[in-house]
This record gives structure tokens, sequence and C-alpha cells, in this order.
């Protein structure tokens, strides 16, 4: 009988070879990382990335993910540069040019062109001593000891080494930008990424008569009826003003039971919490999901500058607003 392959002790190879090469990267973080990051900043056009085979779907990433976070960027084929498209790349431009071997000879027929635009290149490269490597301002290293294909053919550790490094360019670009939730949600309005950063908790929140509130001088049993009624799995409670000052919750009525008082006649302010989370109209829903996860609640009074409710939200308005 013929022996089983195993299909499992193959895919753990593979994973632990390029766990190993990537954690291996941390030591090439040195000055030419820190000069590449310096170049982009003060770049003032775009970073063009380019690459040939599996190089060139890794830069298609890298370019993207740059865009995404705030460095303008977009991936030109090399091939396709040498008949025409190298007019793509302006004076005002970088160029991060990807090849492990850094002999790719697309990509190195072009670079005597762009030096000559005088366009800043950074070299993404296993073999620092490359013509890549030479003629670039900013040498980023991604060599690997072992491709994680046992023919040790297949680009494989090469490639996702060079895909970590571009996302450590990005992400250190975008902090030191100061790079923010809102600026990223700019860039994706579409699809459910951009649900969860663009809508505002004013669009999903329940308003006037649905906003689960009692006054100050009301029973449990007021509340809870409130509760029951309005469907939220809690009430504000507001003094004669109209300003909030507490919530009772699912949660304080189980504490409630536990004390053995009596609804009918104790007021609800004896039980309620005072310091309860709130959220404003204007604020991004994903900010009140994360004050919901980060506190273990499912819901949140609205309220304006004055502390006045102006509305309530819960988990399951998110949940059907596809925020979570």
């Amino acid at each position: 009988m013929t022996p089983t392959f195993d299909f499992e002790a193959a895919g753990k190879r593979v994973i632990d070879i390029e766990a190993n090469a990537t954690l291996a990267l941390k030591e090439k973080i040195c000055s030419g990382f820190t000069h590449a990051c310096e170049l982009i900043l003060a770049c003032k056009g775009r970073v063009i990335v380019s690459g040939m085979g599996k190089s060139g779907h890794i830069g298609k990433k890298i370019a993207a993910t740059l865009a995404s976070t705030g460095t303008p960027s977009f991936f030109v084929h090399p091939g396709e540069a040498s008949h025409g498209d190298l007019g793509m790349i302006t004076e005002d431009d970088i160029v991060i040019g990807i090849s492990n071997s850094g002999k790719t000879e697309e990509l190195t027929s072009i670079l005597p062109l762009i030096k000559r635009k005088g366009v800043p290149l950074i070299s993404m490269t296993g073999d620092k001593t490359s013509p890549l490597a030479q003629l670039a301002d900013a040498q980023l290293d991604v060599s690997v000891d072992q491709e994680a294909c046992s023919l040790g053919l297949a680009p494989t550790s090469s490639t996702t080494v060079t895909l970590v490094m571009g996302d450590a360019l990005a992400v250190a670009l975008l902090e030191a930008k100061g790079f923010t939730s809102d600026d990223f949600a700019l860039s994706h309005p579409g699809g459910s990424l951009g649900r969860r950063l663009l809508l505002l908790v004013e669009t999903i929140m329940h308003t006037g008569e649905n906003i689960p509130l009692v006054s100050a001088s009301a029973t449990i049993k007021d509340a809870l009826l409130e509760m029951s009624g309005k469907g939220l799995g809690m009430t504000g409670i507001v003094d004669e003003a109209g300003t909030l000052v507490g919530v009772y919750t699912d949660g304080d009525l189980r504490r409630t039971l536990d004390q053995e008082l009596e609804i009918t006649s104790t007021k609800i302010t004896k039980v309620m919490s005072t310091r309860c989370k709130v959220i404003g109209a204007k604020t991004l829903a994903v900010e009140a999901l994360n004050l919901m996860e980060d506190n273990s609640i499912t819901a949140l009074i609205v309220v304006d500058n004055n502390n006045l409710p102006i509305g309530a939200l819960s988990m399951h308005d998110l949940l059907k607003a596809g925020v979570v």
C-alpha cells in the first residue's frame, strides 16, 4: 500500500521557514530603512513601485498599501516602462525597485533612465551587490536563507519578507505623518470597510420618543417599563433640567434583584449607575463599537455638549448597520 503523503507536515514546514525568514527581517531594519522613509517623506510626487513576475505582484500590493495609508503610490510594470510608461514617472517622484536577484533585465534596463531624471531610487533586493542595490539611494535588504519551496525555485520566503518590508515601510510612514482613522476612511468609502469608518452615530441612533428615558423621581418599576418598551436593555435617567444623571441597565437590574428591593417604591436614583459611558452624535459608529467592547456594555446614551440626551444606540443597531 502506498504511504499517504503528510500534507500537514509539509504545510507546517513552509510556515516555519517563512516565519523564521520574517523574524530575521527585523535585524535588517537599520539605517537603510530610515533613509528610505526619509526619502519618501521628502518626496513631493508619488512613490512608483516596479518589479517583474512575483516581485511585480508583491509590488502591486505594496503600492496599494502605501496609497491607502497616506502615501500616494502606484505600480508601473518595468516591461511597459521601457515602451512608453516611463513617462508616468516625473522628477518629483521616487521609485521602489523590487527584484530578489537585483538583476532582473526589464528592471535594470530602465534604471539609468530613472537616475538620469534625478529620481531617487529605493531597492528591495536579496543581493546587496547587485546592479539594483548598487544604483539605489537607499537599500532594503530582503534576502532569505532559503525559499520555502522544497526545490528552492518558487519565490516563497523571499516574496513574503518583501511584502512584510513593504508593510513596515507603509506603517512607519503612516505613523510619522500622523495619519488618522478619519484620513483612512476618506480613501476607503466603499463596502463594509467604508461603513465601519464613515458611518456616524447620528445616522443610526434612536431619537425622540424612541430614546429610553425616565426622570430622577421615577421608581425602579417605572424604569423597567421604559426599558421593556424601548427594547434597548437600558434607560437613561434625567434631572428636572433634562440633563443625564445616570443610566440603568440589565446588569444593574440583576444587582438590584440581589438586594431584594421593593421595585414599586424604591427610586431609580438609588440603584442607577452614575459613572455611565456616553457618546456624541458626530462620533464615528466604529468608535461607539470600541467603547462598548472596552467596557463590556451593549448600549449607549448619545448626548450633546450640555449632557442632554439626544439619542440612544445599541450593539444591535451597529450589527444592522454592518459596523460589527
